[in-house]
């Protein structure tokens, strides 16, 4: 039995007007995912517990069987665990963007939380010269992909600095936010003396000329602590890869007992290589249990307000991920279990994301007595939940369901 989990980060959405009062996901032509739909089950899972933030962090924890509650300590420990950075007991780990601010006096206004999705190689020479300049035995720098980088920090941060996600800011004044760094003085004079690395820098020269977003900014935030997590080939007797194009993801497949399948050319946006990953699923099934595969563009378009993009985002994701792992598998003639979903909803008319509960469908090449009939829309899945009672509590309720465990849908 083969076990597959695609994740369209941030797929669902809300009607949009310039889509005709459409979702996205309506919006977009998805006769891969229909057809599964209409064949399989459709479930709301509630990805997000109460009380959490509806990151990308905590969801896909939570989709990978992990209750936040016992194994969440912050977004950036999992981004280092991809990178290969050990943090030590007495240390923090930050996530780390790369942004672009614009300062009116003492005034802060986030532009853009990923310098316009600036290139791997770029971000790694300005993210190497801040380090060269300021990092200490306290606080290093080492560089990520794009706009993702890690700072790790030696010590404890007041409890008054409350650090926030820089994509739910866009074109927001976030001078509060800002000055809460203040609260601990070795990593405002990090931001501080950054801002300057940054400014004279040859790559920011560069993208200025070229009329792009500059880099002028680091944004800390998503802090926390290595946590300790049983694995998935433990926990449930698979073995299994995970295939992503961000750190987040990766982080994850690192600490729950996945092979990190890399694949060159894959981006996290829209440009990413779709088949490179398609191909590397199938080469994962062909020796393993079990697949996920994640692609970030829908969140990303959804975090610009990026509605035809986003749709886009969507019909790349059922054409190039799940119309051929699926062609695949089924040519493969072994039975195969797959649940095509959203890590958390991402908006466009908001830019951030919601807690609300996911809705997704698992398909069963055993085929099912009593198939939904409906395609995979989030307003589909909400009417047949209303017939079949399939709501989820958790996350871990889910995954124990599509490991064919018994669960308790409540």
């Amino acid at each position: 039995m083969k076990y597959i989990l695609l994740i369209g980060d941030g797929m669902g959405d809300v009607p949009v007007p310039l889509l005709g009062d459409k979702t996205p996901m309506e919006a977009a032509a998805t006769p891969a995912m229909d057809r599964l739909a209409k064949e399989g089950e459709l479930l709301l899972v509630q990805t997000v517990p109460d009380g959490y933030p509806p990151g990308s962090d905590v969801a896909n924890l939570s989709l990978l069987g992990y209750e936040p509650e016992k194994y969440y300590t912050g977004r950036a420990p999992l981004e280092a665990a991809s990178m290969g950075v050990e943090i030590e007991a007495d240390e923090l780990a930050f996530r780390c963007n790369l942004v672009n601010v614009e300062w009116l006096g003492d005034r802060v206004t986030m532009i853009d939380y990923s310098a316009g999705h600036i290139s791997t190689e770029e971000s790694r020479q300005l993210i190497e010269a801040v380090q060269e300049a300021c990092g200490t035995e306290v606080l290093r720098l080492y560089p990520g992909i794009s706009y993702r980088h890690l700072v790790v920090y030696k010590g404890a941060i007041p409890s008054a600095l409350q650090t926030v996600p820089p994509h739910d800011h866009m074109d927001q004044d976030v001078t509060a936010y800002y000055n809460l760094y203040k609260h601990d003085a070795a990593l405002f004079k990090l931001m501080e003396q950054a801002a300057e690395v940054l400014a004279n820098h040859p790559v920011n020269a560069q993208r200025a000329k070229e009329g792009k977003k500059t880099a002028n900014s680091l944004w800390l935030w998503g802090e926390g602590k290595r946590p300790a997590m049983e694995t998935i080939p433990a926990r449930y007797k698979v073995n299994g890869g995970m295939i992503s194009a961000v750190d987040l993801l990766m982080g994850l497949g690192v600490l729950s007992g996945l092979e990190v399948v890399k694949v060159e050319g894959a981006t996290g946006y829209l440009d990413t290589n779709y088949k490179g990953k398609a191909e590397a699923a199938l080469q994962v099934l062909a020796e393993k249990d079990f697949v996920v595969v994640h692609v970030e563009a829908p969140d990303e378009t959804g975090h610009q307000g990026l509605a035809a993009e986003k749709v886009q985002a969507i019909e790349d994701f059922d054409h190039q991920i799940v119309a051929p792992i699926i062609k695949g598998v089924e040519a493969s003639e072994e039975p195969f279990r797959v649940v095509v979903t959203m890590d958390h909803y991402t908006p466009v008319y908001r830019r951030t994301h919601e807690d609300w509960p996911v809705p997704m469908l698992m398909y069963d090449s055993r085929g099912l007595e009593n198939p939904s009939g409906r395609p995979y829309t989030e307003k589909e899945v909400l009417a047949a939940v209303e017939q079949n009672g399939l709501k989820l509590a958790s996350g871990a309720a889910f995954f124990s369901r599509f490991m064919e465990r018994v669960v308790d849908n409540g």
